[in-house]
């Protein structure tokens, strides 16, 4: 049971962590290069982003129950929630909570942004909508990098346990 357990952990931070790298260096990037609107890819992204959050923040409750699982089944529950576990669980709470205001804190606002201007590319870079919206867009991408790196940092401490 305990080997099932770790693989948990690690296959729901490898599949949270697959995926926004998939996001951001695969899909963002072709949809921007590919499609002929800028506003098309804009709307297809932010539609993937908040797909990827769901799954991030469902992957990151599969990671904290195996680990909460893992102290139950542990012949001793200190040997099993430890210095590196505790602080991996950590660092997973501290990405869902990025992720859960990314995508219920700034993705909304970057909508309704999207929507009052129409169009993103038509809306002139000095226009306080495009400011905000260019704002906004820059703080989701440092919380997807963050997370990302955050993710890296307990993958690596979830795999020395």
């Amino acid at each position: 049971m305990t080997g099932f357990l770790r693989f948990l952990q690690i296959f729901s931070l490898g599949t949270w962590l697959g995926g926004i790298m998939f996001f951001s260096f695969i899909l963002a990037p072709s949809a921007f290069g590919l499609l002929s609107s800028r506003d098309q890819a804009g709307i297809l992204v932010g539609f993937s982003l908040g797909r990827l959050h769901v799954m991030g923040i469902i992957m990151g409750l599969v990671y904290l129950a195996a680990m909460v699982s893992l102290a139950l089944f542990a012949t001793s529950a200190r040997s099993s929630f430890g210095g590196l576990a505790r602080l991996a669980a950590l660092i997973v709470v501290l990405m869902i909570l990025l992720t859960a205001a990314s995508n219920w804190g700034v993705s909304p606002r970057l909508r309704v942004l999207r929507q009052q201007m129409g169009s993103v590319d038509a809306t002139p870079l000095e226009n306080p909508l495009r400011t905000q919206f260019d704002r906004l867009h820059q703080m989701s991408v440092r919380l997807e990098g963050g997370v990302l790196l955050l993710g890296l940092a307990a993958l690596y401490l979830t795999a020395r346990q």
